[in-house]
């Protein structure tokens, strides 16, 4: 098996029988797709139906796009990409209503349409941008890669095993470079149609685990700032699916070399060429792209970094988009530092940079509002980077031998359900970290902190959050005659703690502390 030069972590069988297909492909004469494959991407069903819909409806049709190059690699396409000469829109439409799919209409100015029947997707476009032929068409794509197409001539015929003509259509290259496993742009003029392919051009080089070609690079160096005409939604996407990948460290080091990284995210770039403490070996933005490629690492096998708790951050892992928020919080966690930079004099000229996880949070609020996230993983990244110091703090502690109940119950209860995610960055954080002041046990003290806290939580937390509080607001007016207010929250979430620290069980118990943190508020 393979193994990846940087994590030495083996690669996923998929990747032998990826390279497999393109060689079979390429050494191919013929340079078509066998009918069987073809129609299976369809299924007999929906060639039927297409078929019917061509007898109405006469246009060339013919199969592009990623269908193409995702056939090409052997793999299952996620949606049929279909473009005819014309009346895209009429052949979605009389497909929908042949099927009862549903049809949504893509874009205000192009002829495309979607059919969405049965978890199938089909797309439908009409040649863009003017284009006379499928050739010419072609050539207004993004990258090479999606600049293929294999002419349909009868779904009838491919439905009863006929083949017709299959061969690819291929005027820009893209064999050649999928043989070279390479994202290569089609043209500088599909960077100016739609800038947002300079970003697309490291998704499909992340997703596919292609190279980009260096003359590509350069271009997108030199176009870079037209990227802040794209709806910021559009970009938004693009980088999930770039962090979706199991290469997005290196796709945002490559973005970061070509200034491309620094039209989506400024505020990183103010960590480049900053000086840390002795207990890092990088500056502030390649200590973050590290932790990145850190994160990706320690999640694909978190049971290696955390012997006794493999299972419990299995399961966080599980939770929706939770990998790729933990890796927005790696590749961001210390964006704060540049603005909290100073030498303390008074500890011999050393670097601080106190604080740097809360402003970190704010900066990173901002960033999440500008490119419109989805509140909930707003609010993941966001506390992920304002207690990503906490473990440290806590290790440090227990390195001492004086970590108390009281500190683990008050980080346990701080980070919540988010606790597993804090120690993946945790551990990330501290693998890039490896400057000659880094404590050497750092990775299996961080690893031991977290089965200590889980423990507490599994013994302490769990139990009391399981049962109806011993105190509630009503109880505050009417036994302790108390007006509502902010000092409710702070008395009831006292009384949870104390409860978890075990040194109150009874209702009466909890009535009392009650009453005396009320009366020292009253005379504080």
């Amino acid at each position: 098996m393979r193994h990846c030069r940087k994590t030495g972590i083996p690669q996923p069988e998929w990747e032998k029988i990826r390279t497999t297909a393109i060689v079979k492909a390429m050494i191919s004469e013929t340079r078509t797709l066998p009918p069987t494959q073809v129609a299976g991407v369809f299924g007999p069903d929906l060639l039927e139906v297409l078929s019917i819909v061509q007898a109405e409806i006469p246009a060339d049709v013919y199969l592009t796009g990623g269908t193409v190059r995702d056939l090409l690699l052997g793999r299952r396409p996620v949606d049929i990409d279909l473009t005819v000469s014309r009346q895209a829109r009429r052949w979605a439409a009389q497909l929908s209503q042949r099927t009862g799919g549903t049809y949504v209409e893509l874009g205000r100015e192009e002829d495309a349409a979607r059919v969405v029947w049965q978890g199938r997707v089909v797309d439908f476009s009409s040649f863009r941008e003017g284009a006379s032929s499928i050739g010419e068409e072609l050539g207004k794509r993004d990258i090479t890669l999606n600049s293929m197409a294999v002419r349909i001539a009868s779904f009838a015929a491919l439905g009863r095993g006929g083949a017709g003509d299959l061969s690819i259509v291929d005027p820009t290259g893209g064999l050649e470079d999928l043989k070279r496993q390479c994202v290569r742009m089609v043209s500088r003029g599909s960077f100016l149609a739609d800038p947002l392919r300079l970003l697309r051009v490291f998704r499909f080089a992340a997703v596919l685990e292609f190279s980009i070609d260096p003359s590509t690079l350069e271009q997108v160096r030199r176009d870079a700032s037209r990227l802040n005409r794209v709806a910021v939604e559009r970009i938004s996407h693009e980088l999930e699916l770039i962090m979706s990948s199991t290469r997005a460290a290196p796709m945002f080091g490559r973005m970061a070399e070509t200034t491309l990284l620094w039209e989506i995210l400024p505020e990183l770039r103010k960590g480049v060429g900053m000086e840390q403490p002795a207990s890092h070996h990088l500056d502030v933005f390649a200590h973050c792209l590290e932790t990145l490629a850190c994160a990706e690492q320690v999640l694909s096998r978190p049971e290696s970094y955390f012997p006794e708790s493999g299972k419990v951050m299995r399961r966080y892992l599980e939770r929706p988009h939770a990998p790729v928020l933990v890796k927005w919080a790696a590749l961001l966690h210390d964006v704060g530092k540049p603005v909290t930079y100073t030498i303390d004099e008074d500890r011999g000229g050393r670097i601080t940079f106190y604080n740097h996880d809360r402003e970190g949070a704010a900066i990173f609020a901002d960033f999440s509002r500008r490119l419109r996230w989805p509140k909930k993983n707003q609010e993941e990244v966001f506390t992920l980077i304002r207690l990503h110091m906490r473990p440290f703090f806590l290790a440090n502690v227990q390195r001492q031998g004086t970590l108390s109940l009281k500190a683990c119950l008050r980080l346990v209860r701080s980070a919540g359900p988010r606790l597993p995610g804090l120690f993946l960055l945790a551990m990330a954080d501290a693998l890039a970290g490896k400057g000659d002041g880094s404590p050497q046990e750092i990775e299996r003290e961080v690893a031991t902190l977290f089965a200590r806290l889980e423990q507490v939580r599994l013994e302490h937390v769990v139990p009391v959050q399981a049962c109806p509080p011993l105190l509630t607001g009503r109880d505050l007016i009417d036994e302790l005659h108390l007006e509502p207010g902010p000092l409710f929250r702070k008395i009831l979430e006292r009384v949870e703690q104390a409860q978890m620290e075990k040194t109150i069980r009874s209702r009466r118990e909890a009535l009392a502390l009650a009453a005396s943190l009320a009366a020292r508020e009253h005379h504080a």
